[in-house]
Parts: structure tokens; sequence; C-alpha cells
């Protein structure tokens, strides 16, 4: 398995609102519903959460996504199809696509596992 993961930042003048709602509702099921998209096997947006974060306080990223594929090769077969160009075309409409960061990542990452109780408490503190 093969990841697509996008960091994702807004459009200049596009409100923090219609940049999510553009991308949650036309931009994802624009991809999904390709022949491009065909080849996708998940697909997930991670919408930047605005709770407690004070409004003039701009963050880099506005979301994040992962495309998971069945191998590299899928990925490739998947922007060579046609309609690609249309999710491409797509991006300029809610993106700064300047700003965007993406990488191809294999599914083989390792789990970190938190500490156990008793050495989380002992963190900061002087020995």
């Amino acid at each position: 398995m093969v990841r697509l993961v996008c960091f994702l930042k807004r459009k200049p003048g596009m409100s923090t609102e219609e940049f999510h709602s553009y991308w949650r509702d036309h931009h994802g099921p624009l991809v999904m519903s390709t022949r491009s998209g065909s080849y996708v096997r998940r697909y997930v947006q991670f919408h930047r959460s605005h709770s407690g974060v004070p409004d003039q306080q701009e963050a880099e990223y506005d979301g994040v996504t992962e495309q998971w594929f069945d191998s590299i090769e899928s990925y490739f077969k998947s922007i060579s199809e046609s309609d690609y160009r249309v999710i491409a075309a797509d991006l300029s409409n809610f993106l700064d696509v300047g700003k965007l960061v993406f990488t191809l990542v294999e599914d083989d990452g390792e789990p970190v596992d938190a500490p156990a109780p008793e050495v989380r408490g002992q963190r900061g503190s002087s020995s």
C-alpha cells in the first residue's frame, strides 16, 4: 500500500468556511467520481480544527489529505488517466497551489508506543 499525503492551504481571499465546504462537498466527490479516482482505495480529509485557536492566529496549512493506493504503479496509473486533468484543474479553485506540499509514503510505518505511565510521570523531573 502507498499513501499520498498532502498538506493543503486555501487560496488567498477564500474564507476557511468556504475552503472546507468546497474541499468536502465538491473536490472530494469529484476525485472519487473519476476514472483516475477509481485507483484510490481510501480517501481521507483531515480538516484543521479551529476550536481553541484564536482568530488572529493563521495556520500554515488548513488541512491534510491521504489517498491510499495499492502500489506506486497504481498511483502513477491514476495520474495518467485522461480525466486526472479535471482533478488537477480544480485545485486552483480552492488551494494555494504554490503552497501545496505532498509526499508518497509506503504503508510500512512503525508505530511508536507511549511510554509506560511510570516513565511519563518522570518527564521533566530533575535527576
